[in-house]
């Protein structure tokens, strides 16, 4: 019974209510009123799927009226996008993609701010359905036209160019999730236009957190203590995260909030591509 209960908890934790493992996608994916996100590059989705996935890309959710890339979509955007891709608004989305979930994490947090909640991850994404052996597709899919509208905006998990600066004139948490080549300035990253980082941050890079090499599941519990262990002594205390363009942050958001239980994690939407725009803004680097 000890061996029974102690593989059970061990089984489930990682159970959030955002997370799931391929069990709960195989039953989730039967159901009418489920629609299957293929969170990837329109070329990469058409050499094979999920039966029936939709796909969406970073630039249907990104708005390209400003002089950088990457902020999220707009609101109308958005429904008119669902809207044509004929999701409801009862609808349950189960993303996946082929990057460890750091896409997929995106779309989850753009839901988030337009309170939209019936979202699912895949943990390992496209390649725990490799793993499985489910068999990909390569048809079109065909969609009947809905009237999608958003009920409202959060922003629990949003911050913007301001709040940064604020963090920096506060000394509050400021948390860098790219690469250690991006943090230094030894890399400029296209899109960006210096290098370098914003004052006072920390690195911890968003890749520490799943199995990068392997299965592209999120680690546990356990690791993922010891990974952020070191940013705070109390998970109430505000954190703010960014990264490129608020991709790979919005993963570590998502490891966070719904895994480590941080209260308070905000995910900058325009990250260091709209911060290197502004030649005011403050900025360190090592090279």
């Amino acid at each position: 019974m000890l061996l029974f209960l102690f593989f059970a908890c061990n089984q489930q934790e990682h159970t959030t209510s955002y997370l799931i493992e391929l069990d709960d996608f195989e039953s989730l994916s039967k159901l009418k009123t489920t629609k299957i996100i293929d969170f990837r590059k329109l070329k990469d989705y058409q050499e094979g799927h999920v039966q029936n996935a939709i796909n969406i890309w970073r630039s249907d959710i990104e708005d390209a009226t400003f002089p950088y890339g990457g902020m999220k979509a707009n609101k109308i955007q958005l429904e008119a996008l669902f809207s044509r891709l004929g999701i409801q608004k009862d609808d349950t989305l189960i993303i996946y993609d082929d990057k460890g979930l750091s896409d997929a994490a995106r779309l989850w947090w753009v839901l988030q701010y337009y309170n939209f909640k019936n979202v699912k991850l895949l943990n390992g994404g496209l390649v725990t359905l490799q793993n499985a052996g489910i068999t990909l597709s390569k048809e079109s899919v065909r969609f009947v036209p809905s009237k999608f509208e958003f009920s409202g905006i959060s922003t629990r998990f949003f911050a913007s160019k301001e709040q940064i600066q604020n963090a920096i004139s506060n000394k509050s948490l400021i948390l860098d999730t790219r690469t250690e080549d991006e943090f230094t300035g030894k890399q400029l990253k296209k899109g960006a236009f210096q290098a370098g980082r914003i004052p006072s941050s920390k690195l911890i890079d968003w890749a520490n957190a799943i199995n990068y090499n392997g299965n592209k599941k999120i680690k546990s519990v356990a690791e993922l203590n010891k990974i952020y262990g070191e940013l705070t002594t109390d998970k109430s205390d505000t954190l703010f995260v960014y990264c490129h363009s608020g991709v790979r942050s919005a993963h570590t958001t998502f490891v966070l909030t719904q895994l480590l239980n941080y209260k308070h994690v905000l995910n900058y939407d325009g990250s260091w591509t709209e911060w290197s725009y502004y030649k005011n803004l403050p900025t360190a680097k090592d090279y």
